[in-house]
């Protein structure tokens, strides 16, 4: 089988790689495209110790699904997060955060860089007709930007600043602007800057950010003075969300967080229903988004591709 393949930080494309068979209860998936991000980037810079196949944004179509006829020729897109079911966080409904969990290309389970993959039936959702492959593919990282919305009460009216204007940054902002808070995003360049501007969503710059100027901060930047940034501008008992995974540290002001009791609150994975109900509205705009497609062959390209400055989503099909 054809893909990708990191192992020691080191990403190689190979065309020896075993076609996963499924097991009872999962699907053997073909892949139609797939997304590079931010987080499949850092894998490459040591994230996780990950060896195997990575990616993890896909939509798919399944070929094999054993004792489950029906879902043969279904196009999906399929939640990460593999769990026992069994440990005390699965028995209490917090099944991303089971303690025996794998992660699709992240962590003990190869990804969709490569032609077909595996996944439990359980995770996958079948696409509406309505949503195309390419926006389709988005499912992922736009579930993950919706679950802030899951975590904090946004009302309208509510001053909200995110902090990032990327992959991640910009599907955040389009639904947040669909609650109706007072919503700006920092942007670095002029690019996502046009982008906002064609949603209707103020962009700023970051020399003109007011302290203590905002109820919710959302940080999407993975970077050091991002961080700084954000935390300066929630106001006293507001809220900060982080959205980014990097690899590395960061130093935080943990007293100014206490004295001011600024609420933290981590954000990962996302629900995904809600995310294909958007997509078939056509409430957020997922094309001008794409900066670069690929075919697997080509798939070492793409990762460069995406990691250049100000590129967005850049896509990976089959050859």
């Amino acid at each position: 089988m054809k893909g990708l393949w990191l192992e020691n930080q080191d990403l190689a494309y190979r065309e020896d790689i075993p076609k996963p068979e499924p097991k009872a209860g999962e699907a053997l998936v073909k892949t139609r495209l797939a997304g590079v991000c931010a987080t499949d980037l850092e894998m490459t810079h040591g994230y996780y110790p990950f060896t195997g196949v990575p990616g993890h944004e896909f939509v798919g179509e399944v070929v094999e699904a054993p004792g489950y006829p029906g879902w043969i020729g279904t196009r999906v897109v399929g939640e990460i997060s593999l769990t026992c079911g069994k440990c005390e966080a699965c028995r209490a409904g917090r099944t991303h955060h089971c303690a025996n969990r794998r992660v699709l290309g992240i962590l003990g389970k190869d990804g969709v860089l490569a032609e077909y993959f595996s996944l439990p039936l359980a995770n996958l959702h079948a696409v509406p007709d309505a949503v195309t492959d390419e926006a389709a593919v988005f499912t992922e990282p736009l579930a993950a930007a919706i679950q802030i919305q899951q975590q904090v009460r946004i009302q309208p009216g509510m001053r909200v600043l995110v902090v990032g204007a990327g992959r991640l940054g910009l599907l955040i902002a389009q639904t947040l602007k669909l609650t109706g808070c007072d919503l700006a995003v920092v942007v670095r360049r002029e690019a996502p800057a046009r982008l906002l501007a064609d949603w209707g969503i103020p962009a700023v710059d970051a020399k003109t950010v007011r302290a203590n100027s905002a109820d919710l901060g959302v940080e999407v930047t993975g970077s050091p003075s991002g961080f700084a940034l954000s935390q300066e501008a929630v106001r006293p008992a507001g809220t900060l969300v982080l959205k980014s995974t990097f690899a590395g540290d960061v130093s935080l002001n943990l007293s100014a967080l206490v004295v001011d009791e600024i609420t933290l609150v981590g954000s990962r994975c996302g629900p995904f229903n809600p995310a294909l109900r958007l997509l078939a509205a056509g409430l957020v705009d997922t094309g001008s988004m794409i900066h670069g497609r690929y075919g697997l062959s080509d798939s070492l390209a793409a990762f460069e591709k995406a990691a250049e400055s100000g590129v967005l989503k850049v896509l990976v099909a089959p050859d």
